[in-house]
């Protein structure tokens, strides 16, 4: 089937809505201002479109429209891969979108929250519409191009693709030739800059490393001079610090049979005076490996020499070299690979290979879906007023390959018979457009995934015996697929399976709209309105009534 409900609080004029639908062919139908485009801008704003603090009924805080579908398998799919499905989504997919005073929405499928661009890709899934000036897109090429690439399933997104890539390689090349000079200066001076650093060969830690082995020999004397005096002060016989704890600690131990509390004392002391005799050890040593080496000194001193030089030329501090050395030699790969102008134009030429291998398939199948699409609409043109009128489909080679391909697609009619096609941009005709835009969104709605077609006033400019073959079309289409149409034409109107009656009524100082189901002597009632005006006249109802049984 497709859409089963709609529900709307504070839309537009629209106070409270609880509106169900059925499969088949549905009209809604109404006095101008009635708000019959309602219900379509309602069903647009859950399906993705733009929000706008517009919608929200005056004197409420927000708007909010709720749909139920039946969930189509391509849609399960879809809800799945994004983590909306859930235990009801087998059988209904229900879309809510809330708008604010501010213009802000926020939306959810399936009771989780959902972006609009996520409702925007769902619905085009769902449901299918044709804007009352479906005609004005007949003029612009990007909308004709879409139409057949449509119907000839083109990849159009793949070959964009393909596109893009092919003109990023080309301005590679393009930059990497114009550049080439420069590229080579470049080159040049980093690999002297490079050379410099080479000839130091500075090691990550390195700096740090020989800083602190000339700070310790460039203070080796007072290093020695200051272990020798620890030392002398520590054993220097029976005058050294040593040799006084020892003896503390020996009267100490004698009187602690007498004083408890001298055993603690000499505890202490005793550790001490081992300390003590470890550190003498440990200065003896350090005084027999330890020598001022003016050689190794002066060593360091050239060296570090080297690495401030090198770090004043270069504006960094001297533990950074190693790093602007691993950077430069980063970027001279990189230019390396820039200039690779073999490398540049293989990839070019890779790309150009690809781009055209797609636009050469989507010129074949454009070639073989033009005349096809030619036929069919020019077979429904003869019922809509255009007898003897025919539709062609013209592909034009471009003199350089573009992002859609290779050719130019323009729409060519000719309105009746003997007359010669020309392009749609130059029909006179109102009427002869909208007649054309309307045979169009039949054939090529037949073709799309979307169970429900919405039509909006897309009957403008006809009326009389076409006005009835455009209704009998759409209840053509509604044995397949759910159709939902407003219309101003009775002849439409009384082909529908089922007729909405959108009305309004004042409520205070506020126009409220509503919308009710009619059938039986209500729907007459309503066809005779649309006939001949408020006044119904027993001529007018009767020839209502003439007009359902002819439209069922």
């Amino acid at each position: 089937m497709g859409l089963r409900r709609i529900v709307l609080r504070d839309f537009v004029i629209v106070d409270e809505l609880d509106l169900d639908f059925s499969a088949g062919f549905s009209v809604l139908t109404g006095e101008t201002g009635a708000g019959k485009s309602i219900l379509i801008d309602a069903l647009q704003l859950v399906t993705g479109a733009r929000s706008d603090a517009a919608t929200v009924r005056e004197g409420a805080l927000r708007a909010e429209v709720s749909a139920e579908f039946d969930c189509p398998a391509q849609a399960r799919i879809w809800l799945e891969a994004a983590g909306l499905q859930d235990a009801r989504a087998d059988e209904t997919l229900l879309m809510r979108r809330t708008v604010d005073l501010q213009g802000k929405s926020r939306g959810w499928i399936n009771g989780s929250p959902a972006t609009a661009t996520q409702m925007r890709e769902i619905g085009e899934q769902l449901i299918d519409i044709h804007g009352q000036h479906a005609w004005q897109s007949l003029t612009r090429p990007e909308a004709v191009r879409g139409l057949l690439d449509a119907y000839a399933k083109v990849d159009t997104a793949a070959l964009a693709a393909l596109w893009q890539q092919w003109r990023s390689a080309a301005k590679s090349l393009a930059d990497a030739r114009g550049m080439q000079s420069s590229l080579q200066r470049e080159r040049e001076r980093l690999e002297w800059q490079i050379g410099e650093l080479d000839k130091l060969s500075p090691r990550a830690g390195e700096w740090e490393e020989i800083t602190t082995d000339h700070g310790r020999l460039s203070n080796a004397q007072s290093l020695i001079d200051a272990a020798q005096e620890a030392l002398d002060l520590l054993d220097a016989g029976e005058a050294g610090a040593a040799a006084a704890v020892g003896q503390a600690t020996h009267r100490l131990a004698q009187q602690q049979h007498l004083e408890p509390g001298f055993a603690q004392m000499t505890e202490v002391l005793e550790s001490s005076l081992a300390q003590m005799e470890d550190t003498v050890h440990t200065l003896r040593a350090y005084l027999r490996k330890t020598d001022l080496d003016p050689q190794r000194l002066e060593q360091l001193d050239q060296r570090m020499a080297m690495w401030m030089s090198l770090a004043r030329r270069y504006k960094c501090a001297p533990a950074e070299l190693p790093k602007l050395v691993t950077a430069w030699t980063g970027e001279l790969a990189r230019l390396d690979a820039a200039a690779d102008l073999a490398a540049l134009d293989a990839a070019e030429k890779a790309a150009q290979s690809a781009y055209l291998d797609q636009a050469r398939a989507a010129s074949h199948a454009r070639a073989k879906a033009a005349p096809q699409l030619a036929v069919t609409i020019t077979q429904t043109m003869q019922g809509l007023g255009m007898q003897g009128g025919r539709f062609e489909v013209a592909l034009t080679k471009t003199a350089q390959a573009q992002q859609c391909g290779l050719e130019e697609v323009g729409f060519l009619v000719a309105g009746h018979s003997g007359s010669a096609p020309r392009q749609v941009s130059k029909v006179a005709s109102g009427g002869e457009l909208s007649r054309l835009a309307l045979a169009i969104a039949v054939t090529t709605s037949r073709l799309g995934t979307a169970q429900t077609l919405i039509f909006d006033e897309v009957d403008a400019g006809v009326g009389g015996a076409v006005a009835q073959t455009v209704g009998r079309l759409m209840k053509q289409l509604g044995g397949d697929r759910q159709v939902l149409a407003v219309t101003h034409l009775p002849q439409v109107a009384s082909c529908a399976d089922h007729h909405l009656l959108v009305s309004k009524r004042l409520r205070g100082n506020a126009t409220l709209s509503a919308v009710t189901a009619v059938q039986g002597e209500s729907r007459v009632a309503e066809i005779a309105r649309m006939l001949g005006g408020e006044r119904l006249l027993t001529t007018t109802l009767a020839h209502a009534k003439e007009m359902l049984r002819s439209g069922q």
